[in-house]
């Protein structure tokens, strides 16, 4: 008997993908639970989703069951050993928690790389040549701004700082070459797959004195909540900008207002939010603010890479017993991979 396999998730443009992945080894099962009780309730004997071994969800999903947070992950039967998340940021599920239960969670990087890479150029420009202020003035039949000269600036030749150089900060290093910009950057490690033209800083507070726009490509967990606050604002070179398309939280909001109304930032480029989809109506006040709803990998190419990725990782589960995107928290943890691949 095939071993069956969820989708927790409308699957948009891979249809053929599940079939060419999935249908010669797997029972594949739509989920069709209208809450989290009933999902989890279907995981009894009898039930349609009873002897699961893998899951693939996206954040879709969450309307109806919630996040994968803990008490979801603790509901889940014994069988279920592989949950593939649609996305490179993967806060949605309770990786400790899966941990625990001796469940694997693989994501899709390098899928976003380039969907992601592209909206921080966008805010990038938007930001240092303030196209948002000038595009809302030409909407509103004004023509251009009166003292748009004094605000805005040319990127050839300005320091841009990425704070964590893994495919996203890579791909816009690329990226600014075109102009070209200096790239520093700090992360956890020195990457070895750096160019020799990203210079790395072992000290933020180096790079944050040299950086003319602060681009933020980390993770979302515990460690990183906040980890743009107060202290790394204020020891940013003064009129700098910040740029981020990572998550929302990574960022202190309230911190961030502040250097945007004393002057100590000069403008923002945001497509994530702490809140989301919610926006704190502060951010609005400041016209050199740029505002996306999240906009990183909204596009169809992007989309499909991400689902076919994920898709992948449930094949290679279900033929080798391993996946190639665990995430970071196996390795950190030094946990192996050691699944019976004969399912």
């Amino acid at each position: 008997m095939a071993p069956r396999v969820l989708i927790c998730s409308t699957i948009v443009w891979a249809h053929d993908d599940v079939k060419s992945l999935l249908g010669d080894i797997a029972e594949v099962v739509y989920v069709d639970s209208p809450d989290r009780k009933s999902f989890l309730a279907e995981f009894k004997p009898g039930g349609k989703y009873a002897g699961a071994v893998g899951i693939y969800r996206e954040n879709s999903s969450s309307t109806k069951l919630g996040v994968f947070d803990k008490e979801l992950i603790e509901g889940l039967p014994s069988s279920v050993k592989w949950i593939a998340h649609n996305g490179a940021g993967y806060d949605p599920v309770d990786v400790h928690a899966c941990i625990a239960k001796g469940i694997y969670l693989s994501n899709t990087p390098g899928a976003v790389d380039d969907a992601t890479a592209t909206t921080a150029l966008y805010l990038l420009l938007s930001t240092l040549r303030q196209y948002s202020i000038a595009e809302r003035s030409l909407r509103a039949l004004k023509w251009k701004p009166q003292g748009l000269n004094n605000i805005s600036h040319d990127i050839t030749g300005r320091t841009l700082a990425i704070l964590g150089l893994g495919g996203i900060g890579l791909r816009l290093a690329e990226l600014v070459q075109s102009f070209p910009m200096r790239v520093i950057y700090h992360s956890r490690n020195k990457n070895p797959k750096a160019p020799s033209y990203c210079e790395y800083f072992e000290n933020v507070d180096d790079l944050l004195a040299q950086a003319d726009v602060l681009s933020v490509h980390v993770p979302l967990r515990p460690e990183t909540v906040g980890l743009v606050g107060e202290e790394w604002i204020r020891k940013l070179k003064p009129k700098s900008v910040i740029i981020n398309t990572a998550r929302g939280k990574v960022i202190d909001e309230e911190a961030l207002i502040r250097a945007l109304e004393d002057g100590h930032v000069a403008a923002a480029g945001l497509d994530v939010f702490p809140n989301e989809p919610e926006v704190n109506p502060r951010l609005l006040e400041f016209p050199q603010v740029t505002l996306l709803p999240h906009m990183g990998t909204e596009n169809q190419d992007s989309q499909r890479k991400m689902e076919v990725r994920a898709l992948a990782n449930l094949r290679d589960f279900l033929t080798t017993g391993q996946g190639k995107d665990l995430v970071l928290e196996y390795q950190k943890a030094n946990i192996a991979v050691k699944v019976n691949s004969k399912l």
